[in-house]
């Protein structure tokens, strides 16, 4: 019995796609050509600008102790989720356990192969949409790269193919999301297994990156409220798509104690900068002249639509109760049209920029707004153009439209040919008063290494190299704490005896570079918080450079781990009034709440603690001047040194 009402069989047709007629070959073939150069070129392109950051060697921490056996955590002992993409944590784990190679070789693969593939499964997508179209005097379709040249030709969208972050995944998942709402929009019965499927990868969004639960979600409510669906389908889909990013969100909240993962608490992703994330957004646009080949791509698209001659289709029949009904009837039917997905991706490209904008962007130059440009891309990753028969070329309004698309298309293919060779930002390699930065110039001039890849190569980077050179030469452990010299590090001693190995641990804000390049046992703090969640629960610095505005004090790390807390072992530039003001506010009930819930050992009793104070503990800051902390949490200072 099929799960579809009987209404559902009628064709769901759309206006522009009423002149069927069979493609040909050349037709087929240019646009098959399109696919392959554009696939060809985005990876070309991205290995030419192949490297990994210092961030994304952060996952390769997390992959380590998965592989090791302690956990999807960043450090041995505490459970925190120091990844923003969980789906790619867990890939790149899958891919690491199954080859056993490199990690950053795993990563780069991967990278490539998934930025590719977004690009191909965008141009699938946005040519079906054209597959029933001709002129109307005969001709030739054919179908060019339009919008993929553009999002190609934009640096920042080379360098994060690689980069060993999320980019390429959540690029891949769009198009992915984008190609299966297509085909689901244009098939006459679409099948349950394909609404399914649909309803699956729409759901994984929030797994992919959080803010993709945005187009995710408005995915969802198109297919579940669109028309001739049973509710024993519309219940399949809401269990099939939400099961996953569900049980894993029950699961995060236990596990971890927080709702999301800890670098939104680190970056207080809820925040508003609005002048900040203007400047983020002219910082993408601006250098490359963006605006001209979005132009060039709206007017194309919008004379397309204007000068096509289709048919209309009749107009429902009002409803027996009402024209309210009836709107709603005519509502459903549309949800189902390749017009409503293309609205779709337009509407979730410009929430995403919003969001973007909100938070103040970010500090890579245009990385959190190449999703917002491949949402607003892919409905014209291929354009068409109308070829008029050779008899009737210039003698009918086929010829003009043909004239006028050409000529946009060779205007945006010209555009990015010299966007691809614009350098962008000129002082990009330097960290300015706006704190965006060209990162993988940045990190190409600070190691040497014209592709920095693996953890090795950001040994070159200042105190990296000096860093392992002092933990070998402590075998008793203790803290490390960078100080103005880019060859030396401060150590503060561990209580214990000195002839006893102790744990090392480094205070330090690159994560990444310095996680990887010491062993597990290890522990690796950083005072933006990231990995710490003792910094990520200070409050955010107003002024403070986006992404980067947490700073907590080394003092509390002295305190927090257990190291010798008075002179002469402390550096000169701490201060033991600090210090012990630092040791007397870790005894708030609050923060020591905090501090249990991810260092403790993980119970049944404990999970569940977690998971009913998960909103609260996210919720939860304090002050990082030790003495003002002592104020808030009312505990009476210590008396001062002698």
């Amino acid at each position: 019995m099929s799960l579809f009402t009987s209404s559902e069989s009628a064709t769901n047709a759309d206006p522009v796609a009423d002149n069927a007629a069979p493609r040909t070959t050349s037709s087929r073939g240019v646009f098959l050509g399109g696919v392959v150069l554009a696939a060809v070129l985005m990876f070309w392109g991205a290995w030419e600008r192949r490297w990994i950051a210092d961030d994304g060697l952060i996952v390769l921490r997390t992959v380590r102790n998965l592989l090791a056996g302690n956990g999807p955590v960043f450090n041995a002992g505490e459970r925190v989720e120091a990844n923003t993409s969980t789906a790619w944590t867990y890939i790149v784990y899958a891919f690491g356990w199954l080859t056993q190679i490199r990690l950053e070789y795993v990563v780069l693969t991967i990278a490539l192969v998934l930025s590719t593939a977004a690009v191909v499964l965008a141009m699938l997508g946005t040519g079906r949409l054209y597959r029933g179209i001709r002129p109307t005097t005969g001709g030739t379709i054919l179908l060019v790269p339009a919008g993929v040249l553009v999002y190609i030709a934009v640096p920042p969208a080379r360098d994060f193919a690689t980069s060993g972050l999320e980019t390429c995944l959540v690029i891949f998942w769009i198009a992915l999301l984008w190609l299966l709402l297509v085909r689901w929009a244009t098939a006459s019965v679409p099948s349950t297994s394909s609404i399914l499927v649909l309803s699956f990868v729409a759901g994984l969004g929030p797994l992919v990156r959080p803010e993709m639960a945005i187009p995710g979600a408005l995915a969802l409510m198109m297919i579940v409220a669109s028309a001739s669906l049973t509710w024993k389908v519309r219940a399949m889909i809401v269990v099939v798509a939400g099961l996953t990013p569900v049980a894993y969100q029950i699961w995060r909240m236990g596990y971890y104690g927080l709702p999301y993962p800890n670098t939104a608490v680190s970056k207080d992703a809820g925040g508003a900068k609005w002048s900040q994330g203007f400047a983020y957004l002219w910082n993408l646009v601006g250098p490359y002249l963006l605006w001209l080949p979005l132009l060039f791509l709206l007017v194309g698209a919008l004379f397309f639509l204007m000068s096509g001659r289709t048919r209309r289709k009749p107009e429902a029949p009002e409803a027996a109760d009402g024209p309210a009904r009836s709107r709603w009837l005519r509502l459903q039917a549309w949800l189902r049209t390749p017009r409503a997905v293309v609205a779709f991706m337009l509407g979730s490209g410009l929430i995403l920029g919003l969001y973007s904008l909100r938070v103040g962007g970010d500090f890579m130059h245009g990385r959190v707004l190449l999703p917002v440009l491949f949402c607003l891309l892919v409905p014209v990753a291929v354009i068409p153009l109308r070829v008029p028969a050779r008899a009737a070329f210039g003698r009918n309004r086929d010829s003009a439209v043909f004239g006028i698309s050409a000529l946009l298309w060779v205007g945006t293919v010209v555009w990015a040919f010299f966007a691809a060779n614009t350098t962008g930002m000129p002082e990009g390699s330097v960290v300015g008063r706006s704190g965006i930065v060209d990162e993988r110039a940045f990190y190409a001039l600070n190691t040497g290494h014209a592709h920095p890849i693996r953890a090795e190569d950001y040994l070159d980077y200042p105190r990296m190299r000096a860093m392992v050179e002092t933990i070998a030469a402590t075998p008793e452990g203790g803290l490390l704490i960078s100080g103005p010299s880019y060859d030396s590090w401060f150590v503060v001693p561990p209580p214990g005896p000195i002839d006893e190995p102790a744990e090392h641990v480094v205070f330090f804000l690159n994560l990444g570079m310095t996680s990887m390049n010491v062993g597990l046992d290890v522990r690796v703090l950083d005072q933006m918080g990231l990995a710490y969640p003792l910094a990520a629960h200070t409050e955010r610095l107003e002024d403070g450079r986006i992404g980067h505005d947490k700073n907590l004090y080394a003092d509390w790390v002295v305190v927090d781990t257990g190291m010798v807390d008075v002179r002469p072992w402390l550096p000169y530039f701490l201060d033991e009034d600090w210090v012990a003001d630092a040791k007397l506010a870790l005894t708030c009930p609050e923060t020591q709440e905090l501090l249990t819930s991810y260092r403790s050992e993980l119970t049944w009793p404990r999970f569940k603690q977690n998971f009913r104070q998960a909103f609260d503990l996210a919720k939860y800051r304090f002050d990082r001047v030790p003495a003002y902390e002592l104020q808030r949490c009312g505990l009476v200072p210590p008396e001062p040194a002698k």
